[in-house]
């Protein structure tokens, strides 16, 4: 293992809650906290860093020099793989859904200035990305690969993200994120399944990830050592989807105008594929009297700031 990959297994993680106090909170009665993930590294943003980490360090153990990888032309994963691959020495490939279109996007321009190699799939074959038939045509053009999975959500991701969970020093009531695969979320009930979690789904029919957090704590249960397996059962968390905007990467007018306004009055960037579109359910959801008054709730921004100049036009 590479001394950089040693250091990435101990490095302490800068990710500081910040109270947010406006009369939105204030009129609910509840404590509110961002944790801002966000500022963990620059370009290794977020919950990919942690769905990362573990990652990075199996391939390394596995003795494999190639990871690859799926996403969307403006995918965050995307973007953190080929960062981690520059700063960790891995040779990326990403496997990018649709038709290559020239110029590159900010998203795809930097992953190829990092060494990622971009290859494309036509949407339809895409869909069946893991497909063994699919897996193999790669291996044949690519060797012999570490594969992490779209969005990065495996069992070693769920083991990265219950991290988060060590770095709140605070009694908290309701933990609230984004969810786009589920990841993040298991993670949450995985390290604290006692806790009310609630996801808000970045996309249209995001009833599925409630299927899809089930399946990656199966999966994260496997590799556990713990006994004591509760997060199998954990009824404290459920998926809100509701708060869309019409679909992934989708925007309406009222989520930018929250942005902009939470933005003035907080001094922390959002973006509106992920974060915006969650902070917007939960302060909707504290208009509505839905915490308990003397709740004290903690969201997290999960990064990505990456895809906000592309659409946001701040």
């Amino acid at each position: 293992m590479s001394s950089a990959l040693s250091t990435l297994l101990h490095a302490p993680v800068y990710a500081p809650l910040q109270r947010l106090q406006d009369a939105v909170t204030e009129a609910a009665g509840i404590q509110v906290y961002i944790k801002r993930e966000d500022l963990i590294h620059p370009q290794i943003s977020g919950n990919k860093w942690r769905k990362l980490k573990y990652n990075l360090l199996q391939a390394a153990q596995e003795g494999k020099d190639t990871l690859l990888t799926f996403g969307g032309a403006y995918s965050n994963h995307i973007y953190a793989v080929a960062a981690a691959g520059k700063l960790y020495k891995f040779r990326t490939i990403g496997i990018i859904r649709g038709e290559e279109h020239q110029p590159l996007n900010a998203t795809l321009s930097f992953a190829r200035a990092c060494g990622m190699h971009l290859h494309y799939l036509d949407r339809t074959t895409y869909q069946q990305k893991e497909h063994p038939e699919v897996l193999y045509s790669l291996q044949e053009q690519y060797g012999n690969f570490y594969l992490i999975p779209e969005g990065g959500s495996n069992a070693l991701a769920v083991k990265g993200c219950m991290e988060i969970i060590q770095d709140i020093p605070l009694e908290v009531d309701y933990l609230c994120l984004p969810c786009g695969t589920g990841g993040t979320m298991a993670g949450l009930v995985a390290g604290a399944p006692d806790k009310k979690i609630i996801g808000f789904s970045a996309l249209k029919g995001g009833e599925f990830l409630n299927q899809s957090v089930k399946e990656l704590l199966q999966s994260y249960a496997i590799i556990d050592a713990a006994p004591n397996k509760t997060y199998l059962t954990a009824s404290t968390w459920h998926i809100q989807t509701n708060y869309h905007f019409g679909g992934y990467a989708k925007v309406q007018p009222e989520l930018l105008e929250f942005i902009r306004k939470f933005e003035q009055t907080h001094n922390i960037p959002l973006e509106q594929v992920y974060t915006g579109k969650m902070l917007y359910g939960v302060y909707d959801l504290l208009q509505e009297g839905y915490f308990p008054k003397g709740s004290t709730l903690v969201v997290l921004h999960t990064g990505g700031l990456q895809g906000r100049s592309a659409m946001l036009n701040f």
